[in-house]
Order: C-alpha cells, then structure tokens, then sequence
C-alpha cells in the first residue's frame, strides 16, 4: 500500500510552508509568484515521495504529467566505457523521479537517423546526446521545435545550452602532478590516429601541464593505429620511445580502449609494468582493477553527473524545452591509483 502523501512533510524536508507546496502542486505557483528552480524543487521532491502514485484516482489535474514519459539517450557507441558505466547511474535517477530510459546507438553513416530527429517527441519527453552524437544538425533541429534535451561531454563554446561534462583541466591537473610526485620525467602521450577534436584538447592541456613543470621533459606524443585483431597490433611508432637514448618511464593512454593493446606490447617486449614502464589512462576502464598490474585512472563522477542531468532533463522538460537559464556544469574526476603507476620510494 503506498504511503499517504502529506503536503506538510514535503515542506518540512525543502524548509517551505505548506501553503507554497500546496500551490506549486495544484498549479497556481506562478499566480503567486513562486519562483521556477523553487517550483522544480517542490516538484522533484514530490516525484521521489510519491505524490504523483497518490493522484491516479482522484479528479486532480496535476502540474505535469500524471504518466511521465521516457528518456532517451543517443550514444555514438554503447560499447563506450563511459556510456557503459554511467547508464545503471541515470536510470536509477530518472526511475526515482518516475520517467522511464532508453539508450540509442547513433550509426554517423546512416542518413535516416536525420529524419527520426522529428520523431523524438512521440517517443520521449526528453534527450541526452552524448558526446560526438551532439552534432550541430541535431542540436539544431532540437532547439527549432523547443524539444527538451542535454549535452553529456559535449561542450559548446558559442551556444548557450544545459551540458554536463568532466572538468579536463582540473583532470589533467591531478594527473601531471601525480607523475611529478612519482619522480617520472619522460613521458608518452598515446594517442589514436583518428583523434577527435577533444582528444586534441586533451593533448594541449597534457603538454602545456607537463612543459609547466620544469623537472619533466618535454612529452613525446604518439599516434598509433589501434585494430581489433590481437594479432595485427603494429605499435612501430612506439618501439623507439621505449629504450635509450629516450627510454620512456611512464606512458599516458588518452583512451581506455589502448590500454589492453599497450599491455600485450610491453609484454612482448618483456617490459613489466609498473617497474620496467609504468603506465595511466585519462579514462577508466572495464576491467582496470582486474588486470595483473591494475591501472591507475582517471575516473569520472558518474554518480554526480547522473544526478545533475536528470535535474537539468526535468527542469527542461517542465519548461518545455524553453528554460530561461542555461547550465554548464563541469566535474573534477577522481584519480584512481592503483599498481600501473608504482609506489611512491
């Protein structure tokens, strides 16, 4: 049996008068002047305990939907790590506040994606476009018919829209100055050969970090063709970096997809992590902790962003795509040490 919803709890926990919660709920809080982000709290907060479970059989025209709908997340790949890893976090959030959610693969080559834009509104209440499937058409078209949606590590300098993304600066930050503790002077930069436009913001940021302090070298920044094949890994660009006259003493993968293959190469160089070469991923990884020489990461707040694109989602969809204040929040990861960077002598 559900709970009995009582107005003067809620105000009791949000430290409002009962008289306010019972406006925002029977939809004359803008009579009154209440303020919105006061109103989406009232509202949020109602979700969670339960009001809108209580209302179905009684006449109450309530101040949004009585069945809230679904919302999608489109993905350039659900094989992402970070797509992986955050999902259990944003659908534990959206449940909680009643909403449903789905997560779409975007295939880039695929031209009718274009035209299932115009379709979200049959089937969702709001988006979350995740990275590079933030593209401008997109996004255009979103903001054209006033559709409720979020960018998730996607940042536009030259567009007022809600994003969440990981703070890289502060990021890298933590990183360098772990390597500076750790007594390391050469260092690599792996990257891939097809580098988005954010990789290569991430490699500026690493070597203007690095150059900054003047005990480390100069990074050496490597490109490498990373295949699926076990068996057709080619780091040949690598191999030089890897004994004198340089001889690398740490290497940093941009991705968390190399740092497998960059395994299964110093291994057959008979190099041992972390005492031969030690190694860091700017991302967290399936996995990372089960490894022989587990890996040191940068780790995003999944819980955190989760939280915060599920208020940014609702807010919009209460406003009906047309919110008046824009967010862009970033958030500092966390570096998870662990063997593959060694231990402090």
């Amino acid at each position: 049996m559900t709970k009995k919803f009582k107005n003067k709890d809620l105000a009791a926990k949000l430290g409002v008068s009962g008289t306010l919660v019972s406006l925002v709920l029977n939809n004359k809080a803008d009579q009154h002047g209440i303020r919105k982000d006061t109103q989406e709290k009232v509202l949020a907060l109602a979700r969670q305990m339960g009001y809108f479970n209580t209302v179905t059989d009684k006449n109450i025209i309530v101040p949004v939907e009585e069945t809230p709908g679904i919302i999608g997340m489109i993905v350039p790949s659900q094989n992402d790590p970070f797509v992986v890893g955050i999902t259990p976090y944003l659908q534990k959030a959206f449940s909680s506040i009643g909403f449903g959610f789905s997560v779409i693969a975007k295939d880039p080559d695929d031209r009718r994606f274009d035209r299932m834009i115009v379709a979200f509104k049959k089937f969702f209440s709001g988006i979350i476009l995740v990275g590079e499937a933030a593209d401008e058409v997109t996004i255009r078209a979103l903001r054209v018919s006033d559709f409720p949606f979020v960018t998730l590590e996607k940042q536009f300098k030259t567009s007022r829209l809600n994003a969440v993304c990981t703070d890289l600066f502060a990021g890298v930050q933590i990183l360098t100055n772990h390597i500076h503790k750790m007594g390391y002077t050469n260092i690599i930069i792996a990257a891939g050969s097809k580098k988005q436009p954010e990789d290569i913001k991430v490699i500026d940021m690493l070597q203007s970090a690095i150059v900054g302090i003047p005990e480390l070298n100069k990074p050496v920044i490597v490109e490498m063709e990373v295949p699926d094949s076990e068996s057709d890994i080619n780091f040949q660009h690598l191999d030089p970096f890897l004994r004198p006259p340089y001889r690398a003493d740490i290497i940093i993968a941009i991705h968390a997809y190399m740092v497998y293959p960059l395994m299964r190469l110093l291994k057959k160089r008979k190099l041992r992590v972390p005492q031969d070469i030690a190694l860091i991923s700017m991302e967290e990884g399936i996995g990372f902790d089960l490894l022989f020489s587990p890996v040191t990461s940068l780790k995003r707040p999944l819980t955190g962003m989760a939280i915060k694109v599920a208020n940014m989602v609702w807010t919009e969809i209460k406003n009906s795509g047309k919110g008046k204040y824009k967010r862009q929040v970033n958030m500092p990861p966390e570096l998870v040490i662990r063997n593959s960077s060694g231990t402090i002598s």
